[in-house]
């Protein structure tokens, strides 16, 4: 049976005449005429470029600038048209919402009624209509004003000072990332050539990658958190893939405006009748869906935004789902974004001349997997992805990889740091899984660098597994934090109870003899009140005199299980190792470098520390020695990302047992 997601990925979206009358009418324009001259404004969603097939053939992407989206021209958008032209367009577009919407319409699963939304819509447009007439305007009624959040074009006049509060800052990462261990023959400038001298040079948001949390309401703003207009900068946005696990439909349409972005959604369907359902029942020219395999129990739970501008594409890895409260709306929950800019190639010299590199190969290797349309993929290779190279993009995939070239791109597989024994490391998480020492100890050996230790150890003879388990087992509780929050925090906190319903575990596993209780520290955020929904990894060599350059930090969807990260098993007829995952899960591994260290201001300075001298080879790791001394903080990971939570934290099972204080927050409990 031929593959569902081939059919739609055949199907013409932009063959609407319908919505080709409402758009030149709207314009003023005779909708014939307009037609013959405006073949190209509405086209193949997965195309980079228009007809050119620029995504797949790899055509010059300095003629093809609108890159996957066009739509009508801004200058013509913004002059001003009589009334009666306004309520012709008006008219046209509902009549296309009535042809597109059954009679209840909805995103099924996300829940998008679209006939109430055409009903709203329609009252706004009167809305506008009476306050244009009573203020003598002629403001184009389809496009209401909104500000500007686009990034300033070098060459452009000052921004004002209100345009500034909402042009997004790069974080000290983003500043400092020069440093980040890379080879420096084929880093790329900050801003790219332009094509000609009447283009002017691009000037990137987030050139080098940046790791933030996310703005929460009535917190102040430390210059290292961002909010989800900053992250969309919807009036310039041309196209969106957005993956997540949760969705608030109203919100995310208040975010997007798909009169001019195009919306490709990675999402969750129960059966082929639900994802026939969930296309029927939205706007096919402007809203996609890709439904990735599902493989037995498991969830679709990666979070992952590929946003297309008219020059760059911003890649997004979020902790937080599609939801207001996690990107802070509500004032009660924080998650944590990395962010990157990729100049797109002024010519298709260029882009043929870009060598695959891990990060932009184990994306399209998950896109793929995912059952993202072949076009859409092949169209990301127009961008530069040099800068993203120092990263790391790790990735979940559900299901058992017997192959060990599969199952070692793939989740606890990927987390490899060659260092030395032992390391520290702190998890971050909201949801907590039935772990033990055994998946903890596989973990810690993953992110030491080698995934197969456990493995081997736990399918090995009986005195194997006892002097690895002695071995491992104290490694887990001396190096390992678990950060997840207590009840008394939650219930403490701005949202209580009613807030925490995404921060997830069971008293079955906690009361578990194999759960390693002493390791789960309180997770209390330094925003007062505020629950955390992240999900990071902070991995540093225990001794602070080889630390710097050997840090590393991971930032995405997966939180503390098997079912995110996977386990190691013996196939039962190869007899070999095979990896088995149950969700979609993806994140970023982030190495951490000191801004100073390459630095003019480098300088070699002993200090000691407990029974040796330890030499630091910058002036900021002796200030991190003189006030952590013992080098058990997290502050080589200072501005590179935040810490978002208090450190150490406090062991919740040394509490009084049965207070609140005294055991983790239990969902099903309450």
């Amino acid at each position: 049976m031929a593959d569902p997601r081939a059919n739609e990925a055949d199907e013409d979206i932009g063959n609407d005449e319908e919505l080709r009358q409402a758009i030149a009418l709207s314009l003023g324009c005779d909708p014939q005429e307009w037609r013959r001259k405006n073949v190209r404004q509405v086209i193949d969603l997965t195309e980079d470029g228009g007809s050119s097939g620029q995504g797949s053939s790899g055509g010059d992407p300095k003629n093809n600038e609108d890159d996957d989206l066009i739509i009508v021209d801004s200058g013509h958008a913004s002059k001003a048209k009589p009334a009666s032209q306004q309520e012709a367009a008006a008219a046209a577009a509902s009549a296309i919402g009535e042809r597109t919407a059954p009679s209840t319409s909805f995103f099924s699963s996300l829940g998008l009624d679209r006939k109430k939304m055409e009903e709203e819509r329609l009252a706004r447009l009167h809305k506008r209509k009476v306050s244009q007439v009573d203020m003598g305007d002629g403001i184009d009624a389809r496009l209401p004003d909104r500000p500007a959040q686009r990034p300033k074009i070098a060459g452009e006049g000052s921004l004002s000072s209100g345009e500034k509060s909402r042009v997004p800052k790069a974080s000290p990462l983003g500043a400092a990332s020069s440093s980040v261990p890379m080879d420096t023959s084929s880093a790329a400038p900050e801003a790219a050539a332009p094509a000609s001298s009447s283009r002017p040079p691009l000037v990137l948001p987030f050139p080098h990658g940046v790791v933030k949390k996310t703005w929460v309401y009535q917190q102040p703003r430390q210059g290292d958190d961002i909010k989800i207009e900053e992250v969309l900068q919807k009036n310039d946005l041309k196209l969106a893939v957005v993956s997540s696990f949760q969705w608030d439909e109203h919100w995310m349409l208040s975010k997007i405006d798909i009169t001019r972005t195009k919306l490709m959604l990675i999402a969750f369907a129960a059966s082929e009748a639900q994802k026939a359902e969930m296309r029927a029942n939205v706007p096919k020219n402007r809203v996609r869906f890709c439904f990735p395999p599902m493989h037995g129990i498991g969830a679709m739970h990666s979070k992952l935004m590929l946003l297309k501008y008219e020059r760059y594409m911003r890649i997004v890895v979020p902790t937080g789902n599609f939801m207001s409260y996690d990107w802070g709306e509500t004032g009660t929950m924080e998650n944590m974004v990395f962010i990157i800019d990729l100049p797109k190639f002024e010519t298709a010299e260029q882009r043929e001349a870009q060598k695959p590199d891990p990060f932009s190969s184990e994306l399209f290797y998950f896109l793929r997997a995912q059952g993202l349309d072949e076009k859409l993929v092949s169209s990301l290779r127009n961008y530069d992805f040099t800068e993203a190279s120092r990263y790391k993009f790790v990735h979940t995939i559900p299901g058992s990889h017997t192959d060990e070239d599969a199952w070692r791109r793939t989740a606890v597989s990927s987390l490899i740091r060659a260092t030395r024994d032992p390391i520290d490391i702190d998890f971050v998480c909201a949801s907590l899984g039935a772990i033990n020492y055994d998946f903890l100890s596989a973990m810690y050996y993953a992110c030491l660098g080698d995934p197969l230790v456990e493995y081997q150890a736990r399918t090995g003879s009986k005195g194997q597994r006892e002097a690895f388990n002695d071995r491992a087992q104290f490694l887990v509780k001396e190096h390992m934090r678990v950060f997840f929050p207590s009840r008394e925090t939650v219930l403490q906190s701005k949202g209580g109870k009613e807030g925490a319903g995404t921060i997830c575990f069971k008293p079955i596993w906690w009361q578990a003899p194999t759960f390693p209780q002493q390791i789960l520290r309180d997770c209390k955020s330094v925003r007062p009140g505020v629950l955390m929904h992240s999900k990071v990894i902070y991995i540093r060599p225990n001794d602070p005199g080889i630390r710097w350059n050997q840090c590393l930090a991971y930032v995405g969807s997966a939180n503390l299980s098997e079912s995110a990260w996977g386990k190691l098993v013996r196939d039962r007829v190869t007899k070999k190792a095979k990896l088995t995952c149950r969700n979609w899960e993806c994140g970023v591994l982030i190495p951490i470098s000191d801004p100073l260290s390459h630095s003019s201001e480098a300088e070699t300075i002993a200090r000691h520390a407990g029974p040796k001298d330890i030499i630091y080879t910058d002036r900021r790791a002796a200030a991190h020695a003189a006030r952590d001394p013992r080098g058990l903080g997290l502050g080589d990971f200072e501005g590179s990302l935040p810490v978002p939570m208090e450190w150490p934290g406090r062991v919740i099972c040394q509490e009084a047992a049965g207070t609140d204080a005294g055991r983790p927050w239990f969902f099903q409990a309450g």
